[in-house]
Order: structure tokens, then sequence, then C-alpha cells
């Protein structure tokens, strides 16, 4: 995949549902119809916004077998319904939904969350992410090598199922603050060979309850490059040697809490992680609008308590 990432967050997803209220409102839905599970979500919006039921559908890619999933009676023949799914791709989910609703006798409209120069049909409704690869909150695992592996597998003669979503969740963390104390900055300025001296014999905190080490794959710092001998060393005396760790290029970020957050939140996406633990609140809030669809959590570690930040732009 070479096309630029495009994502696309429920907040993003809402306010665009939200600027076509009326429209969708106008058009008196007998129901709105989710494809599962990635219609799921706008379709619920859409209900939200309109005050239409909402109803399932379920199709196999396999099979390409489509099926009512709902408690839900189907509309009436005649009715109109609007069918949601998240993207209009290059296969076949949208048009034998399509199909399947019309042999039912209904009049059917199509959102989508994005289409594509590779989509097979332009839906009625959409966000045109032509040239663009478009990457939806529920799809954050996507970075992921487990579950691209899985993708590429699923449907082989091998047999391969995808797992549960939270199965995919990988860890990157934040080295200062998180795995020790911080050392404050006045000391750096004040004997830098001191300080450095001073971090390099800081024992470890106690391990962040909650996060499984064995699905954290990589340390990401602000520290500069210049000190990885040192910072390797320390790792490696207190058990975290095997971690790969992803250190500050200065030439390309600089200090500023900005250039540490725009470092770090590039690696994590780089390293394919799903979420990223970070000490300073201010950095995090950065790294969040940078990496929308990860999970960054700022974590206390005086209060051992950690925070989920979204950061959006408001305008």
């Amino acid at each position: 995949m070479n096309k630029p990432v495009v994502p696309l967050t429920y907040e993003q997803l809402d306010q665009w549902i939200e600027s076509l209220q009326p429209v969708l409102a106008r058009e008196e839905f007998a129901a709105v119809i989710g494809v599962l599970r990635g219609g799921a979500p706008l379709a619920l919006m859409v209900s939200h916004a309109t005050g239409a039921s909402v109803a399932f559908l379920r199709y196999e890619r396999a099979t390409r077998a489509v099926r009512w999933d709902s408690t839900l009676p189907m509309p009436e023949p005649g009715s109109k319904v609007l069918l949601c799914e998240d993207i209009a791709g290059r296969g076949n989910t949208l048009v034998d939904c399509i199909a399947f609703l019309r042999e039912h006798g209904l009049i059917v409209r199509t959102l989508t969350g994005a289409y594509d120069d590779l989509s097979r049909l332009r839906p009625d409704f959409s966000i045109d992410a032509s040239g663009y690869f478009t990457l939806f909150p529920w799809e954050r695992q996507a970075y992921t090598d487990r579950y691209r592996a899985d993708w590429a597998r699923e449907g082989t003669r091998d047999g391969a199922l995808m797992a549960d979503d939270h199965e995919y969740a990988v860890y990157a963390i934040d080295l200062d603050g998180v795995l020790l104390p911080d050392v404050p900055l006045a000391r750096y300025e004040e004997d830098l060979d001191a300080a450095l001296a001073e971090r390099d014999a800081l024992l470890p905190f106690e391990r962040i309850p909650g996060v499984d080490m064995q699905r954290t794959r990589a340390i990401i710092t602000g520290r500069p490059e210049m000190d990885r001998a040192r910072t390797e060393a320390w790792l490696e005396r207190h058990g975290y040697g095997h971690l790969e760790l992803v250190m500050r290029a200065a030439d390309e970020h600089d200090d500023t809490p900005s250039g540490a957050a725009a470092h770090k939140a590039a690696a994590a996406i780089r390293c394919g992680v799903t979420h990223f633990i970070e000490s300073d609140p201010m950095q995090a809030i950065f790294i969040a609008q940078r990496a929308p669809l990860l999970r960054v959590i700022w974590w206390n570690a005086h209060t051992r308590t950690g925070t989920l930040i979204g950061a959006s732009v408001w305008s």
C-alpha cells in the first residue's frame, strides 16, 4: 500500500453525519441498514440523526452470502432504505447487499464513510478519499503486523480466522517518567554530566498495571540518538533490553514538546502499535493530534493513574 493514510475518527464521522442530517431526514427512510461490522457505527449515527429504525445485514466474503440479521422485520416492498458501509471498496460487499435488498422489493440508497479510485460504485452519500487509503477508528489494529497477516490469510486453505479486535493490542511506551523517574530539566542545565550519571543510577518504577509487557513492542523516547549506548545499558540492566529502542534523531525533530511528540507519533505508527503510554501531558496531546487513531495514555507515575487522551482541532 503506497497511498497516504487518511485516519477518520468517530468524532469526524459524527460531524459529517450531522452535516447531512437535513438531507437524510427529508428522505424519510423506512430503515437504516448497516453491513456488519464496518457499517454498523455509521448506521447507528444516521439512526440517531434521523430517527429512522436501524437494522443490520451480515455478509460472508468467502461465499458472498447476505442475510438479514436483525430482530426487526424487513421493511415492506416499496420502502426506501439507506444501506451503510464503511468503505465503497473494489470488492463485492456493497454490490451484493444492494442486490439482496432489491430482491426483496426495497428502494436502496447508499452511504459509506468513504470511496476512492478503486471503488466499484459511488455511493449516494460518501466522503471522497480518491488517492488515499482511509482508515476508520474500528480498524486501528490494522497498523499491527499480526492483524495484516491474519487478514491476508483469512479464507485461505490454512483456515486462519481473524482474532477478536482486542487480541491485536500492541503497546509502545515512553521511557523517562514511565519506566524510571524524570530528572528535572534544571539539573541538566546546571551540570549535564552529573545529571546523566544521576539518571543512569536511577532504579525503575514498578511496572504499569494493566499493561502486558509481552504485548509491548518498543520503547519510544525523546532522548537523542547520542544517548543510545547508556540508555541501552540501563535497559539491559533492568530487564528491558529485549524491547526495540527508538530514539529521537536531533536533525529531524528538536527537543521541544511538539518536536518530541512528532517523533513519538511517527515512530508509534511506524512500529505498528495500537497504544502508546506517554509521561508528559502536553506531549500526549500533541501525539494524539498527530496520530488520531492511536490510543494515547498519559501516565502519571506518582499517582499510578492513566488518562486516555483525545485531541481534535477546535474551530
